[in-house]
């Protein structure tokens, strides 16, 4: 079926915005073709005319915000610490704030086995920014190579990288629990930031 360039451009917004909401909701394994479909008012059929599955449209919705999730976490925060302590700060910081911004990042964060199932179902080339700029799952390794450095460096604590970068990673759990400290949450967060940091980048015990 052959449409015009108005009406791709509209269904594919319509695909993509569908798919923002209930890639964030529901996952992408329980997200079906029927639900993505239905607001732009094609079969799901002509779904695979747009994107190849729907790995490849939650691979578009998650370049379409590396840049930016990128520029914010790791170029303005991590990259611009004085020290290791205020990079790793600026870091949590700079990633609470879009877990607390974007739906879909705080699902990809909570949920990293669906970014192993993208990976898995596209082609490389698929799963790369254009130019320069590093995909999500490669930009995410420069939290880890950041790690391996201070730590070779002897100014973060440890000799393996995974396990400070899951400690840092439980932070980012705290946003999904905020309802639960109520007016508290912020106290809580600020001082499992500053006490975690503080630990990371301390000298050996």
């Amino acid at each position: 079926m052959a449409f015009s360039e108005a009406e791709r451009a509209r269904i594919t917004a319509s695909l993509r915005e569908s798919g923002r909401r209930l890639f964030a909701t529901e996952g992408l394994r329980k997200t079906s073709l029927a639900a993505l479909v239905a607001d732009a008012g094609i079969v799901k059929s002509t779904f695979y005319t747009f994107f190849d599955s729907k790995e490849a449209l939650y691979l578009d919705l998650l370049l379409e915000q590396a840049g930016q999730t990128r520029r914010r976490t790791i170029e303005e925060g991590l990259h611009r610490g004085t020290d290791a302590r205020d990079a790793l700060r600026r870091f949590l910081r700079a990633s609470v704030t879009i877990l607390e911004d974007d739906p879909l990042y705080r699902r990809l964060v909570t949920h990293p086995d669906e970014m192993a199932l993208v990976v898995g179902r596209v082609r490389p080339e698929d799963a790369r920014m254009p130019g320069d700029e590093p995909a999500p799952v490669e930009f995410v390794n420069e939290l880890a190579d950041y790690v391996a450095e201070q730590q070779a460096a002897g100014t973060i604590r440890g000799t393996d990288p995974a396990v400070v970068v899951g400690a840092l990673r439980a932070v980012l759990l705290l946003p999904l629990h905020a309802a639960e400290f109520g007016d508290r949450y912020a106290d809580v967060l600020d001082l499992t930031i500053e006490s975690l940091t503080a630990g990371l980048t301390a000298g050996p015990r």
